[in-house]
Formats: C-alpha cells, structure tokens, sequence
C-alpha cells in the first residue's frame, strides 16, 4: 500500500521510536522527523542522538531538531513541507497553535494513560504507583491544552500486580504503536469521531523525581512495594545502610503483623533476600546496588556486608 499522506512525526525517547518503526513497516514512512536536539554527555562530550533520530537516519527520514518553535523561520520550514497530518508522541515540547495549523488534518498525539485521567508527563510511573489495575493508550487531537483534545481512540491493558513502570513501559509503547496504525488505516473517519474528553474528571501525573524515591520505612508494605516498581528503572528507589546509599532493583512484600519492629529493621536474611519491616508488611529485596558498586544480588550484598537479623536500613 502506498502511503498516501504526508506525514510529519515529532518524537524523542524510545517510546515513540516504537510507533516509528511500527510506521515505517506499515509503509506509513514519515516525510520528516523532529526530535529533541542532540545531547552531549560525560566528560568525553560525546554526543548521543534521540531514539527517534537513530531510527530516522536508518531509514533515510530527514531529521529537524529546532531549538524552539517560536522561531518563525522554524515554522515557515514546517509549512513548506505542507504534511497531511502531524503525529507527535513525548516530542518533549509544547507546539504552538501554528504549528498545529500548518497540517491538513492537524496534529494527533499518542499518550499513555486512559484520558483524561493522567494527564502531564508521567503518567506509567503514577499509574503502578498509585496501585491502578489497569491503564492504556489515548490517541487524541492535539490542541493547545495539555492532554485536553478530544479522543480519536483508546485502549487498555491490565497493570500485573508485580509488573514495573519500566515493563509497563514497553508494553504500553507497542499498544501505542498498534493503535496508531489501526487509526492511519482510516485516518479521515477516525478524526470526524473524535470526540471531548470529560474535563471535570481530569486527574494529572506530575513528573517523579529522585527525591520521591527516598524509602521511608514507616509506610505501609503496600505502598512501598508500588513505589519500588512505579520508580523502576528510573529515577528508581533508595534507602541507607551503615552510612552508604542502597538502590532498590527489585522487590516484592508480604503482609505481615510488624508492630513488634521498628521499621527499616531486618528481620529475614532468609533463601538470599533482605526482608526489611514496614508498616503492616516486609519488603523483601532481591536485587540492589551499593553505592559506588555495580547491581548484585540480594544474598551477595548479604554475605558481602554480613547483614544480620536486626540491622536496621534507615530513612
């Protein structure tokens, strides 16, 4: 099938590089590509492309990656590549109303949660740690509010009780891309169906920081359990021990009548995990990192730091 629009698409992380790929297997290959500007990291300043911009140079898309969009020259750019439809998914900036306008069919964008809840920038890590069984993707037309234009489709899937924001993540990223295709395939239709989202029941996934992943031992089981997966892989979890910085991998918890303990007390260096006491429960870890050290196992942190029954992990 011959792709029979010109598409732009805006996009940045791996999570919209997937919907890219998907496209360009789908022969919905993009006219032009914009991302983020390139990064310059560590101190040998080597400079690292976008997800999204690797992908485009594999398949020989052009690439623009403007500074801002206030620039009229920008614009003007944009307008003469005159695309049918503007796809955008975690682009990372905010397009003006021009931009938008500068589309035949406007712009559509890919988000990851069940509009309107959950809107803002974090909406897969919120959702594992606000406990919520199940989530999804939202196709919407894009207007000048964030998360607020109306809905063109959606889709869900179930949060499993031990699954990580890192695989809800993927898991999310291929029913986005999935659900976009279903959409390119009849484009015209699907857009004359969008329809409003229902304001007064809009909710909002502020970004998480690393401070958020401060474990603070006095807090149910429950709730940490969901934190330690909602913040994996990134920014992730920490704790202390004798002094030193502790990263959280991977953990699960059990109920437990704890009132006994002191939170943040070992009370389990059993079958290689720690089992440390929070409030109505352990949190039993299974991987972690000590500051300056690489990922290890549990029961090799424990027989390197000779961690016994009643140390205590610390706020």
């Amino acid at each position: 099938m011959k792709n029979p629009y010109k598409i732009v698409f805006m996009g940045t992380p791996s999570f919209a590089a997937k919907s890219l790929d998907m496209l360009c297997r789908r022969d919905y290959v993009p006219v032009a590509v914009y991302t983020q500007p390139d990064k310059v990291n560590g101190r040998g300043k080597k400079i690292t492309f976008s997800p999204v911009k690797e992908l485009a140079i594999k398949n020989n898309i052009p690439v623009y990656q403007p500074i801002t969009f206030k620039d009229e020259a920008v614009i003007d750019e944009l307008k003469k590549i005159k695309p049918d439809i503007i796809i955008v998914i975690a682009y990372g900036k905010i397009l003006p109303g021009e931009v938008i306008e500068a589309s035949r069919y406007g712009a559509i964008n890919v988000h990851a949660s069940l509009l309107p809840e959950y809107r803002g920038a974090a909406p897969i890590q919120r959702a594992v740690i606000d406990r919520k069984e199940k989530t999804g993707i939202t196709i919407m037309r894009l207007d000048s509010g964030m998360d607020t234009g109306d809905i063109v489709t959606m889709a869900e899937i179930e949060i499993g009780k031990h699954m990580t924001a890192g695989e809800l993540f993927d898991a999310l990223s291929l029913l986005g891309a999935e659900e976009l295709i279903h959409v390119m395939d009849d484009l015209p239709e699907a857009l004359s169906n969008a329809v409003p989202q229902n304001h007064e029941k809009a909710t909002y996934a502020e970004k998480v920081t690393k401070d958020m992943g401060h474990i603070d031992w006095s807090k149910p089981a429950i709730i940490l359990d969901a934190l330690i997966r909602g913040m994996y892989p990134n920014p992730g979890t920490y704790t202390f021990f004798r002094g030193k910085r502790i990263k959280i991998h991977k953990a699960f918890y059990k109920s437990f009548d704890t009132s006994s303990y002191t939170p943040g007390d070992v009370v389990s260096v059993k079958d290689g995990n720690i089992g440390i006491a929070a409030s109505d429960g352990i949190i039993y870890i299974t991987d972690l990192q000590p500051e300056n050290h690489k990922q290890m196992k549990a029961a090799d942190f424990i027989n390197g730091y000779q961690v016994k029954e009643n140390d205590r992990f610390v706020f």
